[in-house]
């Protein structure tokens, strides 16, 4: 067993036979009983090859273990696009709430009104927050969210019986799921380039946009940190042509309260709500990429999704569903977290978005002088910044790790060379802040040899990656 071979491998030298942390309660199952439950062939004739420990040395080593790893917990951790904040420790003890966390997916309606009652009230909130009137809770991931979208749109097209559409344009400042949700659907993806403001070429998207067009996968603010100012003349462009306008909503802690998706055009978009509303992400999963689209588009949202009929609430089949796009009724705890997050904040949670916006460009004029800014205007929640001349965002960021810090995305997004994303969330301090900064005009003086040396104190040197890459070694 792996486990065995890996508390073997790390604390076998600790183990002391006959030494315990916890003692089993006396077997009270007859032998001929528990044989007849368990064929003998699959009973151990040996104990298993474990480490025989007390607690303390356990608890130790896994806590030992968890320190040699960088998390939200124990430092600032800027990974641009991703939005690593800090999330409040009540919507976990909610999600724990043993009455939520209980629930088994196959109880009858009945027995599950309160669960359903935050399903739907959920359902309104996002609607509410993004003026679209119709909501799915079922898709399991931001990827998932958009390839669930885009399954719409392309049901929307088949439903009408307009067969001509077979492309899906992508901005070049897109998330790199986009162009593969538009392939996995079954459409050819054309990118559409950058303008001098780092958002979409307006001229271009004109030129690019005819008959064949079923839809533009637009970010926003995108991923170079700016918001699309041009994006109802988009919206425009593409519901002439009668395409849709689809948005990749994983910024939207850049827009909640300030920018209402539909007011701008938009007829479909996804949350994450695992980044913007409160569920600690990373390492894939747990997630809720929740939909919201318009009354067109409706009729097409994954089955099922939460009715409320007087007083109770039941699930429903959207009339022309593209069908399950997970099991059951999606990711639960999120959706919890998430419900509680806005009852939490209510009308403030604009807040959220101006917080996001301040810090970010607080970043920005800090390192602007001393890093070069591509785009150097107000951003919205994260900044893109490249290093001096003469020195790699590679190293840069390895000599952040010796400052403590997690280093930033780098290389992304790909229209700006030697790219450092950096999204400092609506979570961290002013002081937090002063800090990293200090450490990043710290970094930008230190010579190109001692940055090619870090990191130094961290649990393993720098690695080659790209070895890693090709010969990668998935066991212990």
């Amino acid at each position: 067993m792996l486990s065995e071979r890996i508390l073997g491998s790390l604390i076998r030298d600790k183990g002391r036979e006959g030494r315990r942390g916890f003692t089993l309660p006396r077997n009270d199952v007859d032998d001929v009983e528990f044989s007849a439950i368990v064929p003998k062939e699959r009973l151990r004739s040996e104990k298993p090859g474990l480490p025989e420990v007390d607690e303390p040395t356990v608890v130790r080593h896994y806590t030992n273990l968890s320190r040699k790893n960088q998390a939200i917990d124990t430092t600032f951790y800027p990974l641009g696009s991703c939005t690593m904040k800090h999330n409040p420790r009540a919507n976990e003890v909610a999600a724990a709430n043993p009455g939520f966390a209980g629930l088994h997916p196959l109880q009858p309606e009945a027995q599950v009104q309160g669960a359903l009652q935050v399903m739907h009230e959920l359902q309104g909130f996002l609607a509410e927050i993004s003026g679209l009137p119709a909501v799915s809770l079922q898709p399991l991931a931001g990827a998932q969210g958009e390839l669930t979208s885009i399954l719409m749109v392309r049901k929307f097209f088949e439903e009408a019986g307009d067969a001509g559409r077979t492309t899906v344009l992508v901005p070049s400042t897109a998330h790199g799921t986009n162009p593969a949700t538009a392939s996995m659907v079954g459409y050819g993806a054309k990118e559409i380039g950058v303008d001098e403001h780092g958002g979409v070429d307006v001229e271009e998207l004109r030129e690019a946009v005819d008959e064949t067009t079923a839809a533009l996968m637009i970010t926003n603010p995108n991923t170079c940190g700016v918001y699309e100012r041009n994006i109802r003349e988009i919206s425009e462009i593409l519901h002439e042509a009668g395409a849709f306008l689809y948005m990749d909503g994983a910024n939207m802690n850049a827009n909640l309260g300030r920018m209402r998706p539909a007011e701008a055009g938009v007829d479909i978009m996804h949350y994450n709500l695992h980044k913007t509303f409160s569920t600690p992400h990373g390492g894939g999963g747990p997630g809720c990429g929740a939909i919201a689209a318009t009354d067109v588009l409706a009729p097409f949202r994954p089955d099922p999704v939460v009715e409320r009929e007087g007083e109770e609430f039941r699930f429903a089949r959207p009339q022309k569903s593209i069908g399950r796009v997970a099991g059951f009724h999606g990711n639960f705890g999120p959706i919890l977290r998430a419900w509680n997050y806005i009852k939490m904040h209510g009308p403030e949670l604009r807040d959220v978005t101006d917080m996001a916006v301040l810090n970010a460009n607080y970043v920005r004029a800090k390192l602007g002088g001393t890093y070069r800014i591509p785009y150097n205007e107000l951003c919205k929640h994260e900044v893109v910044v490249q290093p001096p001349e003469g020195k790699k965002a590679l190293d840069i960021a390895k000599g952040l790790i010796d400052f403590g810090y997690h280093p930033p995305t780098i290389y992304f997004p790909l229209v700006v060379k030697e790219a450092m994303l950096i999204e400092p969330t609506e979570t961290e301090s002013k002081e937090t802040l002063d800090d990293f900064i200090g450490a990043m005009l710290e970094l930008a003086e230190t010579s190109n040899e001692e940055l090619q040396a870090a990191p130094t104190g961290a649990p393993t040197r720098r690695l080659d990656e790209t070895r890693a890459a090709r010969k990668l070694k998935a066991r212990w």
